[in-house]
């Protein structure tokens, strides 16, 4: 825990406007990062439009939606530059809005076909929500995107016994351990929110409680999602840029939320109006 203490890095604007990947007049859709999402459930049909039009407004070059619930249309009506065939990707969002239980471990995965696509593709990969149970089964660069209860339902899956009112009482320990169990970048949601692998740990600023609101973690994969497609190159050279690009991602979304909110309460949506302001601001 000291060693811990010794080693946060205290994420900033200027921090986060460097993984921001500007393109140059010889880029085009594919150079641009191709963003593979898994996301959204008959129960949480929601989830997959959020994830996308998130994805779509932190700025990439394509996004290619994969669905066995029927969602394509209602993506395609929010986002309708989604594309909905298969195809090559530079990274993959998968789990958002996909229940726990229903894919709750690997072989079960597998059996689902756009995952076994997925888990082919070697890039890096952001698990949140339902495909959390994943942690530590994939060979690319990974990261986990879990609030305290869910952190603490996948620790006591794995015979670590412990309550999310613990993790919440001291998330730089369970952040950091959860890193060292499950050998992937971990970034553990809330008010402060803490991205960790094994060698660092981020803390980001407090955000507004007013980002404690249905759909908010949706969004927040989305953008994620988006940036490490944008930066797969430079994760596969350094692991570390991961845990960059994760607090990149929860500081574009805390920023957007605060904008959004403006003192009064917002929505999931809300938030995703205001992404490219707030990184137009990061890049300024």
């Amino acid at each position: 825990m000291v060693q811990a203490e010794r080693t946060i890095k205290k994420w900033s604007a200027r921090d986060a406007a460097k993984c921001i990947v500007i393109p140059s007049d010889l880029d085009h859709k594919y150079s641009r990062g191709v963003l593979g999402v898994i996301t959204g459930s008959a129960q949480y049909p929601g989830a997959a439009v959020l994830s996308t039009s998130a994805a779509a407004a932190t700025g990439i070059g394509m996004i290619r939606f994969h669905s066995s619930s029927g969602l394509a249309h209602l993506v395609l009506h929010s986002t309708p530059s989604c594309v909905v065939q298969p195809g090559k990707t530079t990274a993959w969002l998968i789990g958002s809005g996909i229940p726990a239980k229903r894919y709750s471990d690997f072989s079960t995965w597998l059996r689902h076909r756009w995952f076994a696509l997925a888990y082919k593709q070697t890039v890096p990969t952001v698990l949140d929500a339902g495909a959390l149970y994943l942690a530590g089964s994939l060979e690319q660069p990974t990261l986990i995107t879990p609030h305290s209860g869910e952190l603490a339902n996948l620790f006591n899956a794995r015979g670590v016994l412990v309550t999310a009112e613990a993790i919440e009482g001291d998330p730089k320990k369970w952040v950091k351990t959860a890193a060292q169990t499950f050998g992937v970048t971990v970034l553990l949601k809330g008010a402060v929110t803490y991205v960790a692998n094994d060698q660092s740990l981020i803390e980001l600023p407090r955000a507004t409680p007013w980002l404690a609101t249905a759909g908010s973690g949706d969004v927040l994969a989305g953008i994620i999602g988006a940036l490490v497609a944008t930066n797969t190159v430079e994760i596969l050279n350094d692991l570390n840029r991961l845990a960059e690009v994760a607090a990149t991602g929860a500081y574009i979304h805390a920023s957007a939320a605060k904008n959004a909110s403006r003192g009064g309460p917002i929505s999931a949506e809300n938030i995703v109006d205001e992404i490219s302001g707030a990184i137009t601001q990061l890049i300024k």
